[in-house]
């Protein structure tokens, strides 16, 4: 179930990369977009597997779902607009 949900936000941020970013920069942005999600994807996988061997797994898997949805709420107080999204095409 999180792996289908995961790859659902995938597509939406994906998309939405796409549709709102301006023609003459989408290159640029799509290669930075890249570079972070593969070094985020290694290191969060490095951080895992670190606080498991520190404090177990399962205490990790809880602190890393207490931090995701931390992040989650404070980045749609951030980006209001993300949040209120309604299509993917920016308007609306």
């Amino acid at each position: 179930m999180m792996g289908a949900c995961d790859m659902i936000s995938v597509y939406v941020r994906e998309t939405l990369l796409q549709l709102w970013t301006p023609d003459d920069v989408r290159g640029r942005v799509n290669a930075v977009n890249r570079v972070f999600i593969g070094a985020s994807n290694e290191l969060g996988e490095f951080r895992a597997g670190v606080v498991a061997a520190w404090i177990g797994a399962v205490a990790a898997v809880v602190i890393g779902g207490a931090g995701t949805m931390g992040v989650a709420f404070f980045w749609s107080r951030w980006f209001p607009e993300l949040r209120t999204a309604r299509r993917l095409d920016g308007k609306g």
